[in-house]
């Protein structure tokens, strides 16, 4: 029961409940698509975003620009050009950042921070379009702003209400619905994803099959109709547990190491042809797939794949080439 826990754990379910309530007031917000309300003003900023030659000039003070900096983040790692601008920076030539054919977005919960004040006359002045995402759409940043993403008022976690966690919460979630909402509107792939990632775990997940897989001679064969005394012999060369069966060409099954151990298990001879051991349906992937597929593939039970374009047998992926890319 809540009632039994400790009373940090009481503080942090607290925590969370608040929040959620914030969460869910921006939820049924952003359903509401009046003229006036917040979801016609999304769709207006992602069309305006879109539309624009520049990147995002993303900015806002105190915890709203630690958000700001995480939102331009997003929109960049994603595919949108954009940039963070600290506003009182702004004044002091960082406003020559900002050019012809941007947008920005300026985060204020108030709506009234005197900081932004120089970066949002120079995009008035210059007819940069402004987006505002505050809670007050009649504040200085809302009455100057093009766009109006109007937050929905919710209490604060703070038993105080006065350290930003809700409200930050929201301008942080609405960021990332801002950045998939033109992520999914540009038709943005994983292939362009990697392109920006190329390092790390994701990095290399977001390679090819085909950057990593063995090919040519390297690829276990061996005929349906031969012995398996022979498919041994393939698989202990080539070293993949496993040996692809053809017949005439055609990729008609696998022996594995499993099908080998139950065949010498129930004392049948090694003179059994392939065909009456294989499975008949060996998991494949294409060359094109991303390694993130070829790991949810790949098991204890299965650990290799064979590689299929078209027809043809073109290479095999093991479960330790993922490891020795580090996409495990």
């Amino acid at each position: 029961m809540i009632s039994d826990q400790p009373a940090a754990v009481l503080s942090a379910l607290r925590t969370l409940d608040i929040e959620r309530r914030g969460l869910d007031a921006l939820d049924r917000a952003m359903r509401r698509t009046g003229a006036a309300e917040l979801g016609a003003a999304f769709s207006q900023a992602v069309e305006a975003i879109s539309a624009a030659s520049g990147r995002v000039i993303v900015t806002g003070m105190g915890k709203s620009g630690h958000v700001a900096r995480k939102v331009a983040a997003t929109l960049a790692s994603t595919g949108q050009p954009a940039s963070f601008v600290h506003p009182a920076e702004a004044s002091h030539g960082d406003l020559g950042m900002v050019q012809n054919g941007d947008v920005v977005l300026a985060l204020s919960w108030s709506g009234e921070t005197v900081e932004l004040a120089a970066i949002v006359t120079f995009a008035k002045r210059y007819a940069i379009p402004l987006i505002a995402m505050t809670a007050r759409a009649d504040s200085a940043l809302g009455r100057e702003a093009d766009i109006r993403l109007v937050l929905p008022d919710a209490g604060e976690a703070c038993p105080n209400g006065l350290a930003p966690t809700t409200s930050t919460t929201m301008q942080l979630v609405l960021g990332d619905a801002l950045a998939i909402a033109l992520l999914e509107n540009r038709g943005f792939t994983a292939r362009d994803f990697q392109v920006l990632h190329p390092g790390g775990k994701l990095g290399a997940k977001l390679q090819h099959v085909r950057d990593v897989m063995h090919a040519g001679e390297r690829v276990p064969r061996i005929e349906a109709r031969a012995r398996m005394a022979d498919a041994i012999v393939e698989m202990s060369s080539k070293g993949f547990g496993c040996v692809a069966a053809f017949d005439g060409g055609k990729l008609v099954g696998i022996v594995t190491d499993g099908d080998l151990r139950r065949h010498l298990k129930a004392g049948r001879s090694l003179e059994t042809p392939v065909a009456e051991v294989m499975t008949r349906k060996p998991r494949t992937i294409a060359p094109e797939a991303l390694v993130a597929e070829a790991l949810e593939n790949i098991s204890h039970k299965i650990s290799a794949l064979l590689v299929v374009e078209g027809d043809a047998v073109v290479g095999i992926v093991h479960f330790h080439d993922l490891m020795r890319i580090g996409a495990v």
